[in-house]
């Protein structure tokens, strides 16, 4: 599910999971778990990566709402130790955002270092309260971290989706390439970094990234109950499985 690159000093992760990277249980373990070791592998950085076009289509509902309580709630530790793991990751990570990249998606990319979009028709954002999920507090701050507490209410509440532009000019994006460019531009990215002093780089984008860090600092088994209570509410499981219903017919279509 994950296709590991090396490119001398930066490390390439990239999600290998047609149709659409769609982040079900055992993805978001891999992805965890290879986020969690790359520095343990001799790279200096990190990119994130998919396939032209998609990104990651964010959370597989359909396979998620097959699970019980106790796969739900190992999930969601998963989800969140991989957000976790990005934001305090000593390695400089880059989100090359090669296409479509809602929800879990946009989560991944929000505790990156920078972040690298495809320019075209893609989108981009955190739709959790269109689908019936309620953002969790982590996510909501990450998120304003990047484009500031106001614009992140009101991207937030209404489950708006970006297209490139727009997310670039909010900052929930760095900036913009074609979409054949998106993992060389951040490759690049990483590479210039790498170029400066590595000490005081290194420390200096540690004492920056703590805020970031300090989020997942009191996140325990009482946030992940609190959230698989939601998961399994009735309206949410209502809302999903409506959800799923719609993409059923439209592939049948």
């Amino acid at each position: 599910m994950i296709e590991t690159l090396e490119h001398g000093d930066v490390l390439e992760l990239r999600l290998q999971r047609p149709p659409v990277n769609a982040l079900d249980a055992g993805l978001i373990r891999a992805l965890r778990e290879s986020v969690e070791a790359a520095p343990g592998k001799g790279a200096r950085a990190l990119v994130l990566s998919g396939a032209p076009g998609m990104f990651s289509a964010g959370l597989d509902v359909p396979s998620l709402l097959q699970l019980d309580r106790k796969a739900i709630l190992a999930v969601w530790d998963d989800f969140f130790a991989l957000m976790g793991a990005l934001a305090r990751s000593p390695l400089p990570v880059c989100a090359a955002i090669t296409g479509h990249s809602p929800a879990g998606g946009a989560v991944m990319a929000i505790f990156c270092d920078y972040r690298v979009m495809a320019d075209g028709e893609y989108q981009i954002g955190l739709n959790e309260v269109q689908v019936g999920l309620a953002v969790p507090e982590p996510i909501v701050r990450g998120l304003g971290r990047l484009v500031g507490p106001y614009r992140a209410e009101r991207l937030l509440v209404s489950g708006t989706l970006l297209g490139p532009r727009d997310a670039r000019d909010v900052g929930l994006v760095d900036e913009l390439t074609p979409t054949g460019d998106v993992t060389g531009r951040a490759l690049e990215w990483c590479r210039e970094l790498l170029a400066l002093p590595g000490e005081a780089m290194e420390q200096t984008r540690a004492r920056a990234r703590a805020d970031l860090a300090a989020i997942f600092d009191h996140l325990g088994p009482k946030d992940l109950e609190s959230f698989a209570d939601a998961w399994f509410s009735d309206q949410t499981q209502a809302t999903l499985k409506a959800l799923v219903a719609r993409l059923g017919k439209k592939r049948d279509a």
